[in-house]
């Protein structure tokens, strides 16, 4: 039996919608990652993009921890000598939520060109609203909410 490897033809890139809206951060960022690589497709191959585009919405809606929004840290380098910059997660949250779901999901893709590919299918919006109705994107309703 032949090992099946998928085809340009083969691959559809739907459009799915997500609201992040009490939504632990992790939980989010796994299965928008799933989606994203098209591991819940039979048609999924580890080398080949197969997954859909996501779009998030309610992003600053996101559910945490108190202890969580005050510990976690964000840290970035600007490329010169004491240029390290720390945040929290709780401003970082406040000033820049899009951010937030975005690093969660990046740290779950491949580091490797094909994951620079899947989260560029990652479009991440801080409020309801979103310009992606051309596309006829489906809600795909999440299992796990905070309560």
């Amino acid at each position: 039996m032949r090992t099946f490897h998928p085809k340009e033809n083969d691959i559809e890139h739907a459009w799915r919608v997500i609201d992040a809206e009490g939504i632990v951060l992790g939980r989010l960022a796994t299965e928008v990652a799933t989606l994203l690589q098209g591991k819940n497709k039979p048609i999924w191959a580890p080398n080949v993009d197969t997954g859909d585009y996501v779009v998030v919405i309610n992003a600053s809606l996101i559910s945490a921890a108190p202890r969580k929004l005050a510990d976690k840290r964000y840290y970035r380098h600007s490329g010169y000598p004491g240029g390290l910059t720390e945040e929290s997660f709780g401003s970082l949250l406040e000033r820049d939520p899009e951010r937030v779901v975005r690093l969660a999901v990046q740290g779950m893709l491949p580091k490797n060109r094909l994951g620079r590919a899947m989260i560029s299918k990652l479009k991440v919006y801080g409020g309801p609203n979103h310009p992606h109705s051309a596309q006829q994107p489906v809600v795909h309703a999440l299992a796990s909410r905070a309560s």
